[in-house]
């Protein structure tokens, strides 16, 4: 049955499709195209030439911390790669109303399409509605919208596989070892994403009869705070084989709490993919062994899926129409042997 290649704003809005994406994020738009066939007969599929101007509106939190603050460089960054995008991109802000008020100015100013990172996803539901009412398709980054009706495509991190990941490379590491003891540095305990790398962890953990966790610890996402509660574990746990550190930057903090304490007989394993990481992943001169990847780069992903969606094409490599309507990325474990690959993607 013959389909229309183009796409009307409607089918941009409600199509339906749904992939899960791999480490190479650049894939969304397929920049390399020499060899490249069509997604389908005919179909329209984004790459780099210039197309049809698109402006791009762009909200998120404010940079408080090294991978926020990498979310908006790599959007930046991404739009400056194509003449035909324009990047309205707004104040970061943690409170809600103001970052309602910010998208409501980019409803208002009619852009093409909205890319936005909420600071509370369910709090921002309903100005995701309303985007979507106005004819304006979201690209929900990272932080999930209460209802999918508000957003046509959402891209993310996986906080089920970091912990996932991580609990195999622990495991992995130590599955030659009687009664292995493991403990864990986790973030704030009252979000979602914490609990969701913890229960990875552990269910990656079953798959090990030899390894128990001894201790968790939730600390704060801060360096303070992961010094502070990295110190009280160490005092609580004289001996353990293996750390599982939730977030790269309370790591800098834990790092420094384990030096303090003079303690080398463990391995660390970090999350998210700070350059600091890579740094000392690099120059494998600490506990710090590896770190599992929750990669800012997505900003630049749904840069190039708004674009896409602005321009009414599908994504490169894949045989549907439109973009897909969800993108879960892969939290790839960065080791010595690999870190070099990673080094790029690491966020300050």
């Amino acid at each position: 049955m013959a389909r229309t290649p183009a796409t009307s704003r409607r089918a941009l809005l409600f199509g339906t499709a749904a992939v899960s994406a791999g480490a190479l994020l650049t894939a969304c738009t397929s920049n390399e195209t020499k060899d490249q066939e069509p997604a389908a007969d005919n179909a329209p599929v984004a790459d780099d030439k210039p197309g049809k101007a698109v402006t791009i509106g762009f909200a998120g939190p404010q940079a408080d911390h090294g991978w926020l603050n990498a979310i908006n460089d790599n959007a930046k960054s991404r739009a400056k790669k194509y003449s035909d995008v324009t990047l309205e991109i707004t104040e970061g802000s943690n409170d809600t109303a103001a970052q309602i008020g910010q998208i409501q100015t980019l409803i208002n100013k009619k852009v093409d399409v909205l890319v936005i990172l909420p600071a509370d996803g369910k709090a921002l539901t309903q100005v995701g509605l309303q985007a979507m009412r106005a004819g304006i398709p979201v690209i929900n980054l990272d932080r999930v919208f209460a209802s999918p009706q508000a957003y046509r495509c959402w891209i993310g991190g996986d906080n089920y596989g970091m912990g996932l990941n991580a609990g195999h490379y622990i495991g992995e590491k130590l599955k030659g070892k009687k009664n292995a003891r493991v403990v864990e540095l986790a973030g704030l305990d009252n979000l979602e994403l914490t609990q969701q790398r913890t229960k990875g962890f552990d269910d990656a953990l079953k798959n090990y009869p030899n390894i128990r966790k001894v201790a968790r610890q939730a600390a704060d996402f801060t360096v303070e705070s992961g010094q502070a509660k990295m110190a009280q574990l160490l005092q609580a746990q004289s001996d353990f084989d293996a750390l599982w550190n939730h977030d790269d930057d309370q790591g800098v903090g834990a790092l420094r709490a384990i030096d303090q304490a003079g303690r080398d007989d463990f391995l660390m394993v970090g999350g998210a993919g700070a350059k600091s990481a890579m740094d000392a992943i690099k120059a494998d001169n600490s506990v710090l062994k590896a770190t599992v990847l929750y990669p800012p780069t997505m900003a630049a992903s749904a840069i190039d899926l708004a674009r896409a969606l602005g321009q009414g094409k599908g994504v490169g490599g894949l045989a549907e129409f439109e973009i897909p309507s969800s993108l879960t990325l892969y939290s790839a474990v960065v080791t010595k042997d690999n870190v070099d690959q990673y080094l790029p993607t690491g966020f300050i």
